[in-house]
């Protein structure tokens, strides 16, 4: 069966890549729109099953990973700010606070039609940090304003972080590896 991944991501790809296992990207189709009500955890679960089974149809015979990634921070969803200037307000509220990321991750067999789904939680704390240092920052790091809060950890963003806990530091940047080891091999995936 052919694995698929249902982003586009680079950081999320080279992820999965590090299996060592032939993957194929594909954009999903999917609105990341939170839904009246929703929790932050069932938010990124919906959209990241709605992402891996948006493929189906173009890939029949897959294992197709979907993922997504919500912040959460005062009871409130943190999304991609889009704009510069919300990148920056993003930044001011969480700056010196702790965010909790939820990254889902749902693998979809489009043959069988089985799923499995799960989500790591990664506490994060960033420094403090002036307005100044956050408009350098997203100068320098214009795709942060495609990441939850701006924070993208994987490059630059790493320097606004003051601590990190998770049981997958993978979570972070957006894949749960060790859930998804086990959600191939039961579905029969060799991986070592």
């Amino acid at each position: 069966m052919q694995i698929v991944l249902a982003s586009t991501s680079r950081y999320r790809r080279e992820i999965v890549e590090r299996l060592g296992l032939p993957i194929i990207a594909a954009a999903p189709v999917c609105d990341e729109t939170p839904l009246p009500g929703e929790t932050a955890l069932d938010t990124a679960v919906r959209l990241a099953r709605t992402k891996a089974m948006s493929l189906a149809e173009r890939f029949p015979d897959a294992l197709i990973i979907g993922g997504d990634q919500v912040a959460l921070l005062d009871g409130q969803q943190i999304g991609k700010p889009a704009s510069f200037d919300n990148g920056v307000e993003m930044l001011k509220w969480m700056s010196g606070r702790t965010v909790v990321f939820h990254s889902a991750l749902a693998l979809y067999n489009s043959k069988s039609g089985h799923i499995q789904e799960d989500v790591g939680i990664t506490r994060v704390t960033l420094r403090q940090l002036s307005e100044q240092q956050i408009r350098n920052y997203l100068t320098r790091e214009p795709d942060a304003l495609h990441c939850a809060g701006s924070a993208k950890s994987e490059t630059l963003g790493g320097a606004l972080l003051q601590k990190v806990e998770a049981d997958d530091p993978n979570a972070l940047i957006g894949v749960p590896l060790f859930a998804l080891v086990t959600m191939l091999q039961n579905e029969g995936v060799e991986i070592l």
